[in-house]
Formats: structure tokens, sequence, C-alpha cells
């Protein structure tokens, strides 16, 4: 494919009216056009205070961002940075060989490094034995590690590197250079700036080296990580990409003053929209559960959970609702809320809500469930009965041979 055949026209609704580009922050003035902020900004600036596109005087000079207009645009823009990364691998003509892998080894240390690494990550992408015969190259590490620790700021040549190494996390049993503050500052920069795919490999690096808790809490504690796995858990965002991060969070969220970062950074509430809201695929609810679980053991995360009633009654609807998975998750939460800890405002909202947890329990008991989630169920229904006198009245005699008590 030629170079030519990837020009691509940008959709009119990218583009800024007033410089005619594509937008890179859109926001929508009151009479409901969108501009580019910088365009708009300038045109209000320079004392007009009508709209470029319509001439109508504005009531407000205030823009509200435009987000899914953002999405979009960088959904586009993404594709069209695939497909021209495509082209040019193409170009480069089919997979080196093993001889030309050595001699693009050799040449990293020149100007010729990104040629070079988009060829080596061809190379690597083939198969495993490609990736294990990378690793016994004498240097090759070396050099992409020199390359993380000294970066600039060519996003696209950073990309590089995050693939090929996250191509080879498995085989890379140095983890020690990734770990350094200079390396996951690089990588932080490629889920802050990098495309999509990028974006994903990079939370996949960070989750790979995570192997013990002296490189899970170095993880957690560099400056930005925290904060850019939890914005990415928002749902406006790819459900690839909230995914990634749920399993990147799970990884280190282990030492509590970890647990608690997490919880101020704002989890709670994104995990809840997740759990709550429908189409949510099953793996994301299994992850959101089972990062609610993991938050449970501090008391700040006890104090925010068990205090929101629509939460609770959310976990309560995913009981035999998703998964196996998923049910055991939801009422170990339930149980550590009601039960272990005996927080009575949990355990009203829970009780109280419409979805009739006690059915839920009791059918869940009948199932094939392990012997800690019935003994949990047990537990929950002790703790249901003695709160409400009413609430197994409604059972009949055919139902009373499941009950626990």
């Amino acid at each position: 494919m030629g170079r030519n055949d990837l020009y691509i026209t940008a959709p009119s609704i990218f583009r800024c009216p007033i410089s005619l580009d594509v937008m890179k922050s859109p926001v929508s003035l009151c009479t409901g056009v969108t501009y580019d902020r910088a365009s708009i900004q300038r045109w209000l600036d320079s004392g007009n205070n009508t709209c470029p596109a319509t001439m109508q005087v504005l009531q407000s000079k205030d823009f509200v961002p435009n987000r899914n207009l953002q999405r979009l645009i960088q959904i586009w823009s993404d594709s069209v940075a695939r497909r021209q990364l495509e082209a040019d691998s193409a170009a480069n003509s089919a997979v080196p060989s093993q001889d030309q892998i050595n001699l693009l080894v050799k040449q990293l240390d020149n100007n010729n490094f990104f040629s070079s690494l988009t060829k080596i990550v061809c190379f690597a992408r083939e198969s495993e034995e490609n990736r294990e015969f990378l690793v016994r190259i004498d240097g090759f590490l070396n050099a992409v590690f020199d390359f993380m620790r000294n970066v600039g700021s060519d996003i696209k040549l950073i990309e590089q590197v995050v693939e090929i190494l996250n191509l080879m996390s498995s085989k890379i049993l140095e983890k020690k250079p990734l770990l350094e503050s200079s390396s996951l500052s690089t990588i932080l920069l490629v889920i802050q700036r990098g495309s999509l795919d990028s974006q994903i490999q990079s939370i996949g690096l960070l989750k790979s080296i995570a192997v013990d808790g002296e490189s899970k809490l170095k993880i957690a504690e560099e400056d930005g990580v925290l904060q850019e796995l939890v914005k990415s858990l928002s749902r406006e965002n790819d459900p690839s990409l909230n995914e990634a991060s749920l399993s990147c969070l799970i990884e280190i969220t282990m030492h509590k003053r970890v647990k608690i970062k997490v919880i101020q950074s704002g989890t709670i509430p994104e995990l809840k929209k997740h759990i709550s809201e429908p189409n949510t695929s099953v793996s994301i609810i299994e992850k959101s559960l089972k990062l609610l679980e993991t938050l449970l053991s501090c008391r700040e995360g006890r104090v925010e959970i068990w205090h929101d009633s629509v939460l609770l009654q959310a976990i309560v609807q995913k009981v035999l609702k998703v998964s196996n998975k998923a049910t055991e998750q939801a009422v170990t939460i339930l149980w550590c809320v009601c039960c272990l800890f005996r927080d009575e405002k949990a355990q009203g909202a829970v009780g109280n809500t419409n979805s009739n947890v006690m059915t839920k329990l009791l059918l869940l008991m009948q199932s094939n469930c392990s012997a800690a989630v019935r003994k949990m169920s047990v537990d929950l229904l002790k703790i249901f009965r003695v709160n409400s006198k009413s609430c197994l009245s409604s059972y009949d005699t055919k139902t009373t041979h499941i009950m626990p008590f």
C-alpha cells in the first residue's frame, strides 16, 4: 500500500469552524456550536461577543468541554495512526531473519533507533521462539533499559519500546530496571499520551513487573500512576482499557497506604458505575467486585462502601445474575459489611433491598457453591432474620427444608 493510499480526510464535524483543523480540545458555546478551545478563546479575547458560525450575540461567553466529540476524535486519530504504522511495517517488508535482527540490535545506539526497533517489534510479535531469541542477544535488553532511563519526548518511539517490553515481559528475569523512577515515568507518559493500544500495553507492563510486595508498592507510589489508572476506569473509556486498569489496580493494591490512596482517588464511585449500569461485561463486573473486596480491608473503604445503600443494593443484584465468581465475590462483600464488621446501616440497606436478598441467599445455598460461600450465606440469613421478624413469613413449607436454622 502506498503512502498516498493512506490519505484520510477528517470528518467535517471533527474540524474547528474557525481554524478548519481537527480539534484538540473541543468546547461548545451556549449556541450549541463546537470549536477548538484555543481558536474560540482567541476570538473572544479579541473582543468579539458573537458566535463565529451563526453570528448570534452570546448570552454567555462560557463554554463546556464536548467530551463525547473529544473521545470520537481520539478514536479516529488512533485508527489513522494504527493504519499508518501498519503501512510502515508493510513497507519494511517481511519479518526480519535472525541474522538481520542481530544486525538491527547493533544499530540501536545510533540515529536509526526507531527504524530498527520497529522491525524488532515486528520480529517479536511473530512468535514465542522469536522473543526467546531476542532475550538471548547480548546487550539487547540493556539497550532498551538505557532508552527507558534517558527517554526524550518522541511518544511514537516510546510506544515501540513499551510494546517490545510488554511482549517480552514474561522473559525478562531482571525487573529492577523497569522499576526505576525514570522507567516508571516513561510508562506513565504512554498511559497519559499514547494511543489506546499503547495505553493498554503500558498498563499490562506495569502489572507484569509487579512481582512482589516491594515492586507493587513502588509502582503504586510513583507520582501520577494511581491517578491515571483510576482515570482509566471511567466508563467513557474503552472497555479493554477499563479491564486492563482494573487488573493492574487489583495487582498493586496490597499495602494499606496504597488502598487509602486508591480510595481517595475516587475509585469506589467508578466501580459503582461499572457494577450498577447495564451492559457491563462479566469480566469487568468480576474485577470491580474483586477490587471492592480488596478495599474493604481498610477502614476508609468500609466506611465509603457500607454507607452507600445504592452500591450495596447493586452488589446484591449481582448475586446469581452474572457468574459464579461474581456471586462469590458479592456474597463475600456483603458478609464483610454485615457480619464481619456488623455495620447496622449496611445491614438495613442490604436487608431492605428490592431484589429480595433472602431469596437469593436461600437459592444460592441449594446451588453448587463452595463451603465458604454457603457458610457466609447462613451468617447473612441469621442477621436478616434477627433484623426483620417478618422477612421469612412468605416462605411456605415446601421451602423449609433449605432453611439453615
